[in-house]
């Protein structure tokens, strides 16, 4: 019964990742979303944008996609250690992330479309969840030997 409940809470917590994603533009404001769907690879500026706003955004979607990933992460490991470690790699990741995405917004050219747009990704995908689970699954393996 515990393990089936463990199973369902995962689940839904994935169907909430995935529901940020459907919902991205009713939840959050990025003008970036459009125009990372255009021709933005020779664009020379930015569209108009709140770039407190912006950064306000990014981050909550960030923590959002976060929290969920670490109750997922908890869930399937039961250990609060797993989960401290991932808290400190999600914070420090959001730190250089989000100072980077900065600099590139506030200092954007046509050169730096593609790094502004994989720095935006990784603050928006919930991308370490993905690299967390296998590493913490493959640690728990070799430490069971």
């Amino acid at each position: 019964m515990k393990k089936t409940l463990n199973i369902v809470l995962v689940i839904l917590l994935l169907a909430g990742l995935i529901g940020v994603r459907f919902w991205q533009e009713q939840l959050f404001y990025d003008p970036l979303l459009v125009f990372f769907e255009g021709v933005y690879l020779n664009a020379e500026k930015l569209p108009d944008l709140d770039f407190r706003k912006l950064l306000i955004s990014i981050s909550a979607r960030f923590w959002l996609n976060s929290t969920l990933s670490l109750s997922m992460l908890f869930l399937l490991f039961r250990k609060s250690g797993i989960v401290k470690i991932s808290f400190l790699v999600y914070l420090v990741v959001f730190i250089l992330l989000l100072v980077g995405f900065a600099l590139v917004v506030l200092n954007y050219t046509s050169e730096c479309s593609l790094l502004l747009f994989y720095i935006r990704r990784f603050l928006i995908q919930p991308i370490l969840v993905l690299i967390l689970v296998p590493a913490f699954y493959y640690h728990k393996i070799r430490s069971e030997k």
